[in-house]
């Protein structure tokens, strides 16, 4: 049976999403603060109609925005969409958030009798758009039972942690810690190759078969080796992303150094005016640092 879906942000993630539920014979509404994104997607085949009018008919809400502000706006704003869907119908929260805003936003839609699916993901923008996503949920049985066809047609593989939200949010800040980290010591790891003598594309070619590889190493060093920054996953992603985690840390008491270490590294990039570009640009401030030239740069 066809579902209804909203898609709320239509950036990397969120058009692969929306594509993937139109694939799979969902009726998909797609909205984006571009209205460029917005005409884009109905082009190919998204559903017409404002947010407001159509949120009565849906099954599911996917929200895929920036951060915990613009998800709260997106649900409860002056516009927002929970009090005007239908008792039963579900909220998928894909953004990284902290867990109690997620229990937060949790407990707000069960007053409207709406279930909310913490949800944040996981896998690129190419997993986004082939469905193959790793989703990361928490939530109740009968949230887990509403967003079921959602799930089946966006992930390859959905681990459950859970029956309460938080849990889903968590388990993504242990991850975007790594994920942060990792692209940080990608940089370091291939300018500092860059004052012995190692090319960058010998770099790949040797380290991604080796010991020190990681995953985030095989998929951005290709970018530098390319000269390549068009944002896949942009800098300004990992102050807020690391942020998270290092709040988390801090509530916790826990001491998390090497995620504070990376974090500077992406402030600086941030800095030096690199934020909208590909999160592999974060190598430009070890190189401008050491004086010297990454690929592509005269």
């Amino acid at each position: 049976m066809s579902h209804s879906t909203a898609v709320i942000g239509l950036g990397s993630m969120g058009c692969g999403i929306a594509a993937s539920l139109l694939r799979a014979g969902h009726r998909t509404h797609g909205y984006d603060l571009n209205p460029q994104q917005t005409a884009r997607f109905l082009a190919q085949g998204g559903a017409p109609g404002v947010l407001a009018d159509v949120a009565g008919s849906l099954d599911a809400v996917v929200v895929v925005v920036l951060n915990a502000a613009q998800a709260e706006t997106v649900l409860f704003g002056a516009q927002g969409v929970v009090p005007h869907l239908r008792k039963g119908a579900v909220v998928m929260g894909c953004a990284t958030v902290p867990p109690a805003f997620a229990r937060q936003m949790a407990a707000r839609c069960a007053d409207h009798a709406v279930h909310y699916l913490d949800a944040p993901i996981s896998g690129g923008a190419a997993k986004a758009a082939a469905g193959a996503l790793s989703i990361m949920a928490s939530g109740t049985r009968d949230a887990f039972a509403a967003a079921r066809p959602v799930l089946a047609a966006t992930a390859q593989t959905v681990f459950e942690l859970g029956d309460a939200a938080g849990a889903g949010s968590a388990m993504k800040a242990v991850n975007q810690l790594l994920a942060g980290v990792h692209i940080a010591a990608m940089a370091e790891a291939l300018t500092f190759g860059l004052t012995q003598g190692v090319a960058p594309d010998k770099f790949v070619e040797v380290i991604s078969k080796c010991a020190g590889t990681s995953w985030m190493l095989e998929n951005r060093a290709p970018h530098i080796v390319a000269g390549d920054y068009t944002p896949h996953s942009s800098v300004n992603i990992w102050p807020k992303d690391l942020g998270i985690v290092l709040d988390i840390a801090r509530e916790a008491k826990f001491a998390a150094p090497i995620t504070e270490a990376a974090l500077q590294q992406f402030l600086a990039a941030a800095a030096q005016g690199l934020g909208a570009e590909d999160d592999a640009a974060v190598a430009k401030v070890y190189a401008r640092n050491a004086g010297l030239k990454l690929p592509g740069e005269a």
